[in-house]
């Protein structure tokens, strides 16, 4: 990452770095990374869990690291994200309760919250982000990829809820790979093996439109830029890392 030219990252999947708060702090220290945040899935909807406790055992890692964001998904309580249940009113009230608490709690830490609609997810659809616009005041994680895949238009929302935008996933994306999954003619994890996720500005999702739309509307949060990928064994060359820097260098040729 460091030899690419990227100078933050958020945390990545569990194991990516240490656990322990001080010795993940550490590591992106040694490397010359600075912590951006990272990726929480909790279960929101179920009223006998509390999900705080959990929370707050990883808000300590991102304390330690002087990390700012924490980027919350609603999680299913299932493995993967190619299946979901179906919520009554009930669970989305104790979803909505549980997203304040947890954005409140995140404040007190001095870390901001954002919710992340993600395919598999309990907030994965148009309807579904919208009701949380509606419903709830935590802040949005902006992910241009599963919003697409899940069926919103990532320019159209920055459009209409700029001040609720307080991170940005940035993903570039096969469009007809991404209906499949919608259709569901295709699930997901076979789709992101595919290749769905393509370097940014080698898909279909104005990357540079939304980029503008949220400068113009005073964005100051991050853009990370994700390169998802499913491999099937040890990568040859430079594997993924040859499209982080397609990625990297479509991003220093925009004219912004």
């Amino acid at each position: 990452m460091r030899e690419i030219g990227l100078v933050a990252t958020e945390f990545g999947p569990e194991g990516f770095l240490p656990s322990e708060p001080r010795a993940k702090a550490e590591k992106l220290a040694s490397l010359g990374l600075s912590a951006v945040g990272g990726f929480v899935p909790v279960v929101l909807h179920d009223s006998s869990r509390d999900p705080l406790p959990e929370v707050d055992r990883e808000l300590d890692g991102f304390v330690a690291a002087g990390a700012g964001t924490i980027v919350l998904a609603a999680a299913t309580g299932r493995e993967g994200y190619d299946t979901r249940p179906e919520l009554g009113g009930d669970a989305w009230r104790t979803l909505f309760a549980n997203l304040d608490r947890i954005a409140g709690r995140s404040r007190e830490r001095g870390v901001n919250a954002a919710l992340h609609p993600h395919v598999g997810t309990m907030v994965q659809n148009r309807e579904e982000v919208y009701r949380v616009l509606h419903e709830s005041a935590v802040p949005l994680c902006l992910d241009t990829g599963h919003l697409l895949v899940g069926g919103t238009d990532p320019v159209r929302l920055a459009k209409d809820a700029p001040e609720r935008v307080a991170h940005t996933h940035l993903k570039d994306v096969d469009a007809a790979l991404a209906d499949a999954v919608r259709a569901g003619g295709r699930n997901y994890t076979d789709a992101v093996r595919a290749g769905m996720y393509r370097p940014l500005g080698a898909g279909d999702i104005d990357i540079e439109g939304i980029i503008r739309v949220l400068e113009s509307n005073g964005y100051t949060g991050w853009y990370v830029m994700e390169q998802d990928t499913i491999l099937p064994g040890k990568p040859e060359g430079e594997g993924p890392a040859a499209d982080v820097r397609a990625s990297v260098a479509y991003l220093r040729g925009l004219a912004l």
